[in-house]
């Protein structure tokens, strides 16, 4: 069986958009950690990519309502992403969005901006090969931390929670043929936030600026066809706040809500050897809590190159490595 290797494959799942009310585009990395995709030794990924995403109702709380002072509340997300290849089994990704927020009726305001930068390291610890059969095993940490000071405390308009975090990840990938099955686990852990207001209430009253934001937990499954050419996958994703409290009737959501997500998706990507690779996808969340039930499309073109140009021994068009 060959090992593949491969830039990103998108999964807008709403790693980020199902902690946020506004379910907008996602820490651009929480896309790439859940896979199971690497890229060789001296290897750079340059991945733009594209996410539309729209909800007309959303859970407050657990009541599922819509609001017409809102009406269609949308988010565009742009972003760049890079990925290298230290060693054949240890990558480094970082990326940054930039994220636009509209609301089809009422008075508020749309926001836009520049949101957060997210690093991570990606190590494949382990493989095991009997046949066509091969596990995988992979450690992932990243760190998030806001590059502009923009207002987190206007949900659901704001393009993000501006909240530092750690986000620990492991993994198990099985891939029998070219067909392949991968689940995660996920803790997030976040710092406070400061806000623009000295009290504010949740269920009790607070006087201070500082927002004791919740941890997230998020399980991940994926399944599907996997060769150098072409992935085609379908997954499901869950996300939980580990505290919070739900959103008061007919009032704003605020930071620190309870939000629960859970989302199921397709992707497709189409490698050419040139090194140019072309992914699509969509996503729904089916089920929720103090959340948008978002639907979310997303396009993205990636271009994978050596840095060691024709001396690297690995053929630039399809870097992979028999095993």
């Amino acid at each position: 069986m060959k090992q593949l290797y491969s830039c990103f494959l998108k999964e807008r799942l709403a790693l980020i958009p199902a902690l946020l009310f506004i379910l907008v585009s996602s820490r651009v990395n929480a896309q790439t950690e859940s896979d199971a995709l690497m890229i060789p030794k001296n290897y750079l990924c340059v991945d733009a990519m594209y996410s539309y995403s729209s909800w007309d109702h959303y859970w407050e709380g657990t009541f599922k309502r819509n609001n017409l002072n809102l009406g269609t509340v949308s988010t565009n997300m742009y972003g760049l992403m890079l990925n290298y290849g230290i060693t054949n089994n240890l990558n480094i990704i970082a990326g940054a969005p930039y994220v636009t927020t509209h609301a089809s009726a009422g008075t508020l305001a749309g926001m836009k901006g520049v949101q957060d930068l997210t690093a991570t390291i990606k190590w494949r610890a382990l493989t095991f090969r009997s046949g066509n059969n091969r596990i995988s095993a992979f450690a992932i940490g990243s760190g998030v931390l806001p590059l502009t000071n923009y207002v987190s405390d206007f949900l659901p308009m704001s393009i993000g929670l501006h909240a530092r975090s750690v986000m620990l990840r492991g993994m198990i990938d099985y891939q029998f043929k070219h067909f392949f099955v991968t689940g995660s686990g996920m803790y997030n852990l976040r710092d406070n936030i400061t806000i623009d207001r000295d009290a504010y209430y949740t269920t009790t009253m607070v006087y201070s600026n500082q927002v004791d934001m919740p941890n997230v937990r998020s399980f991940n499954a994926r399944l599907g066809y996997r060769s150098s050419a072409f992935i085609a996958e379908a997954m499901i994703e869950n996300n939980t706040t580990l505290g919070g409290f739900d959103i008061r009737k007919n009032d704003m959501p605020f930071p620190s809500n309870k939000m629960n997500a859970t989302a199921a998706g397709v992707n497709f990507k189409y490698s050419l050897k040139s090194g140019f690779e072309f992914m699509v996808g969509g996503s729904r969340v089916l089920a929720g809590r103090n959340v948008g039930q978002s639907n979310m499309i997303h396009g993205g073109v990636n271009y994978l190159f050596s840095l060691k140009g024709k001396n690297n021994k690995q053929s630039q068009s399809k870097p992979q490595q028999k095993s």
